[in-house]
């Protein structure tokens, strides 16, 4: 049996699975809100970002930022995946939403010094509270799911072990705290594993692409946030509008890119099991972390027209290229299969990253970037066109 939320709530509703082929499934108005609160703590860590990578600290930024982004992103899929098979929409799971958003802004608090003194106290105390929500609402599952109860019941306890973990590793020296660490991520990865083989969960194929669209959207959005904010800062500090300008146009044309790159594909057509659902929900950890990592790069090339930072100018185009590079590496693998590539259509991408890489070392970067960028996108549409000619003449 499956039921579908109302707008205005109730106060209880049993936790049943909800179908995986229901009709117009879209993101609701609190899953909204959630992915705006959300992105408080990846703007927290972007900025964090930015500023490690403008003191010189190359790779305790880098580092650092692979580590927090990692807590931003495991905890909102999670979220995700379980609401799209889950949501009731009742009073008690409206409650425990608002307190995954609670231990999400607590998350941001402590962004900014997990990242720059690796101090994950408060970070790590702000995902242990949405993760131990997680439980709850699994048990709750479990409750009203006979048919899938050991599913639910494998994630409640492997979450909650897994935190026991978390917690653990506050007492540690520091030189054993990054080995535990990995070992926690892995033990996060598995639990999705190994909780799914016992029944696969009723998880929507449209709802979840939408779903990791928006979240990109807003990321791609907090870029540009990012990169408006630096450039009133530039220009605070009498930096001319010329300055900054190649990098404004660069800018925007790469961000555009790269939303269109990412909504010019069939994502529900990808999502059509466990492993290929798996698959696209582990590697958006990196489009999600290059995406707003876009937005640092910008925001550091900006600071460096006006002579701040402590990088030299081929480490500051870096900055920038390699997470665009890294961005349209990912969406191009999430969207194809290795026996896939075989036509002029497939290989665009990897070439375009290879240019985009070489920009480091171009003048005005940024703006060659953006450049590239879009002729990536043309460039597919006009042999995709062809393709589509080529086939109909077939």
């Amino acid at each position: 049996m499956s039921q579908t939320p109302s707008i205005a709530g109730a106060w209880h509703r049993p936790m049943v699975a909800r179908f995986s082929d229901e009709e117009h499934r879209s993101a609701t108005a609190l899953e909204l809100f959630f992915d705006l609160c959300f992105v408080a703590a990846v703007a927290q860590a972007a900025v964090a970002f930015e500023h490690e990578l403008a003191e010189g600290h190359i790779g305790q930024g880098v580092l650092g930022y692979v580590l927090v982004f990692f807590a931003i992103w495991w905890a909102w899929m999670n979220f995700t995946w379980f609401a799209s098979a889950y949501d009731t929409d009742d009073v008690a799971y409206r409650l425990l939403t608002l307190v995954q958003i609670t231990g999400a802004l607590i998350m941001a608090a402590g962004a900014a010094e997990a990242l720059q003194y690796r101090d994950f106290t408060v970070i790590t105390w702000g995902y242990v509270v949405m993760r131990l929500a997680m439980v709850s609402q699994w048990l709750r599952a479990a409750h009203s799911d006979p048919d899938r109860r050991t599913t639910c019941l494998r994630y409640a306890a492997g979450i909650f072990v897994v935190q026991l973990g978390w917690v653990g590793r506050l007492f540690l020296p520091d030189d054993g705290g990054l080995v535990v660490f990995g070992i926690l991520v892995l033990a996060e990865l598995a639990v999705p594993v190994w909780a799914e083989r016992a029944a696969i969960t009723t998880w929507h194929p449209h709802h979840i692409a939408e779903r990791y669209g928006l979240f990109t959207l807003i990321v791609l959005g907090e870029s540009i946030i990012a990169a408006t904010a630096a450039v009133r800062t530039a220009l605070d500090d009498d930096a001319s509008l010329g300055d900054v300008a190649t990098l404004v146009v660069g800018g925007v044309l790469t961000v555009f890119a790269l939303w269109w790159l990412y909504f010019a594909q069939n994502a529900p057509g990808r999502l059509t099991g466990l492993r290929s659902a798996l698959l696209w929900g582990y590697g958006h950890y990196a489009v999600f972390a290059s995406a707003a990592a876009v937005g640092a790069g910008l925001a550091l090339n900006v600071a460096h027209t006006t002579g701040h930072g402590h990088l030299t100018d081929h480490a500051v185009a870096a900055a920038y290229t390699i997470p665009v590079a890294v961005y349209i590496t990912v969406v191009w693998l999430l969207h194809h299969r290795a026996s896939e590539v075989r036509r002029a259509t497939d290989i665009v991408h990897p070439l375009v990253v290879l240019a985009v890489l070489a920009a480091t070392f171009a003048p005005a970067p940024v703006l060659v970037t953006g450049i590239l960028a879009t002729l990536l996108i043309a460039a597919t549409l006009v042999l995709g066109a062809r393709a589509a000619a080529a086939a109909r003449h077939a």
